[in-house]
This record gives structure tokens, sequence and C-alpha cells, in this order.
């Protein structure tokens, strides 16, 4: 039987993507229907045994760990532009706050996670920035692209390895199908920005393919209020030109084996704003990834998985600042700090997993890993560096026969990291079935974190005459004896299904040891600088995390989410930063069986956050609908008013510099203000 979601990707050339993107159509964006990600569930497709990545995510929640999905139809009906938008108004327990909007770095926590503690895959392959573990990867990912995300909550350090301590959050591209289909579509905004997109997809015989293209333009807003922009920024909206295109092939070579590869390439100019003495600031980006999978079922019990895979991140950074005078008054002229400056990594690696189902009490996983990283700064003077890590995991699991409406699955996972001390994990979970209404999951464990390239290896440490002196004072340098952090975690759920209400009321504790504390003060020469340490503080986060689903009459539904976060050094003292202690989020959907349009209106809501300074509680409220059109209803209109309030909140506070007095001042960077999208999809 053939997986619907089967797909993959083959190597592909796409010499010039700014200017092959152009050729869609025109229309409108953006808009409704509710659905959250706990609402589609992956028992909803048909999984053959042999295809193990894409069934890792469903055996997981089989065995007690927390699943969420966000379809492709639940991010069309409301207009997002990009992943992030999406996830952060549909996923309960997570909290996203982009800094300056769609494709812009942003700070995130899953059920109380630090934003280091997400680890983010695009069709199963890591892109976690290496070089930052803080740096959230998803600035060149368009919403357009995508099939579904998979959302799996708590610490997955057994099949996914570092930084899954909070959970996973996977971003699956296209999938394959074996019949003919696509779609092309467009929008526009009232940021100045416009989207263009399209797929297609089919199968001829043994092979099927996927190809899909996106550009997204805008100039942006001005993400800062007026009293915190100097004169001396002259630019200071935020805008970005994203193009994206992928190419999946399949040869199914057999109903036991199945070859596939995929190529993806990410061609970004995303600007850097601030709001002070900035002209001109641009990450160019060209991002890219390339995998090669073997599926094999070479038994009826045994099933055989390999992957190869290789992603680049090659950044050229610009940045011109106005020139000032000695009282701060502008000259014209400029401040040339960097030209095309690289900063970038490569992650490339193997991975295979065997299972082994003999049709007794006990299944059997076993898997290798091998990962290979190698990046540089040369903005912020990370020399070349390389580390690999290999590891070998094991799962042994329960089947029906052993327990009565219970499954239970306990893991273990060696990690040999080149430039850091081993570290061996261990993971037990398992669900209990009370009855068809009442249910009872949980999974406890260890998890781990490598330190990133920046604690390892960062030298800004200038010493050209050799007297042991830093020629500018001030220095700050990496620690290559860092050990890993280590984790212990635990989530508990209780959940019930009653017909179509449903809720799950989920409790979670997280204790992190050898905490890698950033830019502790050290001496070289008689001058202090900073360095990285493993600190003797534990990082822990305990909270609670409700999801109820109801149905107020057969065409209106709503969904509610309620996170409560307690996050704190040897649990006291004041709230880990970026990580709020109350999120709330609602939605309610509304369309009438068989009608052609229908609505949404979600909202939003963030306790205070502590940053610098405090950042205060807000709530955003969106509002969107559609409407089909054609006796098929392969028409698609959808219209979103997002933030329909105008809310000024902060997204996150930053130090700059005044012009007058060249005193340090904090600004906050403001999240989107009301925008209207409008957005026309055509599915063939």
């Amino acid at each position: 039987m053939t997986h619907p979601f089967q797909g993959l990707n083959a190597p592909y050339r796409y010499p010039t993507l700014r200017h092959s993107i152009l050729a869609l159509s025109l229309s409108l964006p953006v808009a409704a229907s509710l659905a959250t990600a706990a609402e589609s569930k992956l028992e909803e497709f048909t999984v053959t045994s042999h295809q193990l990545e894409e069934s890792t995510p469903l055996t997981l929640q089989r065995y007690g760990n927390q699943l969420n999905i966000v379809q492709s139809d639940d991010i069309l009906k409301h207009g997002f532009v990009d992943v992030t938008d999406s996830l952060k108004t549909l996923v309960p327990g997570l909290h996203i706050s982009p800094k300056n909007g769609p494709f812009d770095y942003f700070k995130a926590s899953l059920q109380g996670s630090r934003n280091q503690d997400i680890l983010w895959l695009v069709d199963g392959v890591r892109i976690t920035n290496r070089l930052y573990n803080g740096t959230s990867p998803l600035d060149t990912i368009p919403a357009h692209m995508v099939e579904r995300v998979e959302v799996l909550k708590g610490g997955q350090g057994i099949f996914y390895g570092t930084q899954a301590v909070g959970g996973v959050i996977n971003i699956v591209t296209k999938a394959f199908s074996n019949s003919s289909a696509g779609a092309v579509g467009t929008g526009v905004n009232s940021n100045d920005g416009y989207n263009l997109n399209a797929f297609a997809r089919g199968a001829a015989g043994e092979h099927q393919y996927v190809v899909y293209l996106s550009k997204n333009k805008a100039d942006g807003y001005v993400p800062y209020a007026v009293e915190d922009i100097q004169p001396s920024a002259t630019d200071v909206e935020r805008g970005y030109d994203v193009n994206t295109a992928g190419l999946k092939y399949a040869w199914n070579i057999s109903d036991q084996n199945r070859l596939s590869a995929q190529y993806q390439i990410s061609d970004a100019d995303l600007d850097y704003t601030r709001p002070y003495l900035n002209k001109n600031t641009v990450n160019a980006r060209r991002e890219t990834l390339m995998t090669l999978k073997l599926d094999s079922q070479l038994s009826e019990s045994l099933a055989l998985f390999a992957k190869a895979y290789r992603h680049t991140w090659d950044t050229d950074y610009s940045r011109v600042y106005n020139e000032l005078d000695g009282s701060g008054e502008l000259t014209g002229g400029s401040d040339v700090r960097d030209v095309d400056t690289y900063w970038g990594y490569e992650d490339y690696g193997l991975n295979v997993l065997m299972e082994y189902s003999p049709g007794g009490r006990f299944e059997y996983v076993l898997g290798l890993d091998n990962q290979n990283f190698s990046g540089q700064d040369d903005v912020w003077r990370i020399a070349d560096q390389r580390e690999k890590v290999n590891a070998v995991f094991a799962q042994l699991r329960t089947s029906e026969a052993l327990f009565d409406n219970t499954l239970l699955a306990l893991g273990v996972r060696n990690n040999r990291p080149s430039n850091s001390e081993s570290a061996t994990v261990w993971n037990l979970s398992g669900k209990h079935d009370f009855n068809s209404s009442w249910y009872l999951q949980g999974n406890v464990g260890t998890a781990f974190r490598l330190p990133d390239a920046e604690a390892l290896f960062l030298n800004e440490y200038y010493d050209d005459n050799g007297d042991g002196v830093p020629d500018g004072g001030w220095f700050a340098i990496g620690n290559p004896d860092l050990k890993a952090e280590e984790s212990r975690n635990l989530n508990l759920s209780l959940g019930g299904v009653f017909g179509r209400l449903s809720f799950e009321l989920t409790g979670f504790k997280r204790d992190i040891t050898n905490y890698i504390d950033s830019y502790v003060a050290v001496t070289i020469g008689g001058v202090v600088g900073e360095t990285f340490v493993n600190s003797d503080d534990e990082v822990n986060i305990e909270g609670l995390e409700l999801v109820t689903r109801m149905p107020l009459a057969d065409s209106l539904k709503v969904q509610l989410s309620l996170t409560e976060t307690r996050a704190r050094f040897n649990d006291q003292g004041e709230q880990l930063k970026d990580i709020p202690e109350r999120e709330l989020k609602l939605g309610l959907s509304y369309q009438q069986p068989g009608s052609p349009w229908g609505g949404a209106l979600t909202a939003n809501y963030v306790g205070d956050i502590n940053d610098r300074e405090t950042r205060e509680s807000y709530t955003v409220t969106d509002l969107s609908g559609f409407y089909f059109l054609g006796a098929g209803q392969q028409h698609r209109v959808t219209l979103r008013l997002e933030n329909i309030t105008d809310k000024h909140y902060a997204t996150r506070i930053d130090k700059g510099t005044e012009d007058k007095t060249g005193s340090a001042y904090l600004y906050r960077n403001l999240g989107v203000g009301r925008t209207l999208h409008l957005a026309y999809n055509y599915q063939f």
C-alpha cells in the first residue's frame, strides 16, 4: 500500500531563483478555519511499516508522547505567509515571538523550554543553527511549501539527539501522490508585500515527483516606537525577499523498497534593521538541503531505513551605518562596517534505523547516527571548526499482546562528540486506555544539548603585537572544555474523548544541569573579558498545559489552550528570560456543513515576559474568512485581518546608542500591527 505522504527529493540545480519564480497568477491573501494542531491526528493517515522515518512520530504518539499536527489546509485557510506565524497561532503550548514580523529570527518556548531546547527539522533533517543554538532557523521557510508540521513535546533525545530537550518540530514539505495534482496561488498584504507560489506532483509508473516554488517579498513595517528611532536611522522598515524551490523524487523499486531524493534551495535578502545609525543592513542567505533516503522491508518482521543528508547555510552580511560628526549630526557620509562578510555552516551525516517486529510481546529498534558539522563566522570571529558526533540508540517496545490497553517503550542512546564528553540518555514512555473515553500517557527520561560553536570556539581576542594583552581591551572567547548540558524530563497527561468533545491536561517538569552560562568574566593579561562556563546553577522548569476542543454546534467549533509555566534558576528568583508565565490561545471556527464559505477568530494572550526590562502582557486577535468558487471548489479566496485591534506589543528589548550623547538606551522591537491580507489559490 502506498503511504499518502510518501515523498522525497532529488538533486536539482536551480541557478537563478529570483528570475525563475515569476509566472504564477494574481490575487489576494488570508484567512479562515481553525483546527489546531491537536485536532489533526496522524492516525488519519495510513502508514506502511517500512517507511520508518515518516511513521516515527505516529509511533512515538502511540507510546505516550504528545504529538500535535498542523495541516497545510489549516495554513492556507488562515493565509499565513511563513511557518513561524502559523505555529505561533495554531500549536498549543508553543510560544513564538518573531522579532520583526515574517521571515525573521524569533524566540520560542515549548512547554516552558528555552529557545535552544527545541530541535527544528525539515523532512527529518536538522536545520537548527549549530553556530548559535539560540538562533531560530525558520527565516527562509515559507508557508506554501508545507504539507504538515509535526510537533513532538517533551524530551526526544533517543531518536533525535542533541537539542531535543523540550521537543522536536518537523516541517514536512509537499508530499508524494499517485495521482496528478497541484496548485498555484498569490497574495498581497498592506505592508507592501506579496507572494507567488506553486506546486505540482504526480507519478509515472514506479516513479513519483513533487516540485514546489515560492516568492515572498515585502517592504515591511516599522517595528519601533517613534520615540525610540534616532535621526541617524534612515532605514527602519524591516523587509524581506525570500525565494524557495524544491524538487522531490521517489522510485518505488518494489512493494518492499523505495529510494527517494530531495533538493531544496532558498535564496533570501533579509533586512536586519536598527533604530539607530542604520543606513542598510542585510543578511543575504543561500540555504540548501539535500537528502537521499532508502526505505526497505527486508522481511515481514524486519524494516530498514537509511538517510544521508547535507544542509548548508551561507550568509553574506553587509552593514552600513550613517556617519555622525562630533556633535551627533549626520554628515551625509557612510560608515561601512561589513561588506558581504561571511558566516555560515555545513551539517551533513548518515542515519540508519532498523525495526524488528517478530509478532510476540516485544518489538525492537536499533539505530546509528553520524553527524558532521563545520562552520565559521567572520563577523563574530569564529574560525572554521569541525565537530563530529557518533551515536548508537535502541528502543524496546511492548506490543498489545503483553498488557491489555497499555503500551510501553524504553529507549537508550549513547552520544560520542569529538569536542565534548560522551553522553548517555534514556527515555521511558507509555500510554494506558482506561476505556474508550479516558486515557493516561507520559514519558520520563533524560536528554542533552551539546555546546554550540560560539560557546566552544568564539575568538574575539586581538593581540596583534604579541604582548599577551588584548589590543582593544575587552574581549570574548569560547571554552573548548565545555560539557554538554544534561536534563531530566517528565511529561504526564490525562485525557478524555467524549464524541466531538475532548480535553488533555498535561503536567511537565524539566531540570537542566551543566547549564552553559554565557559571557562570564575572565581575565587575560590583566584585562577583563568574557567566556562560557558550565555553571553550578540548575534550570528548573515546571508547568501545566490544558487543551480543550468542543463543538458549540455543527457549524461552530471552539478550541482553548492554556499553558502555565514556572522557569527559574535553582527554583528561585525571577522567571527565565523570554519564557512567559502564562499563555492562552482561543480559536473559534465557523462553517455550515456543505457551505462554500467559513471564517475563524483567533486570540492569543501572552503574559508578562522577563527581558532586559519586563515585556508587558498583550493579546493579539486575528479575523479570517474564506470562500470557495467553482463547481469543484477549485478556486479559493481568503481574507485575513491580522491584529485587528492594532495592538502595540514588544517582541524583544534591545540596546542602542543615542546620537547626541552616545549613551546607551533600551528600545522595544514591536510585533506586526494591523495588517490586511488577501489571497487566491487555484487547485488542479
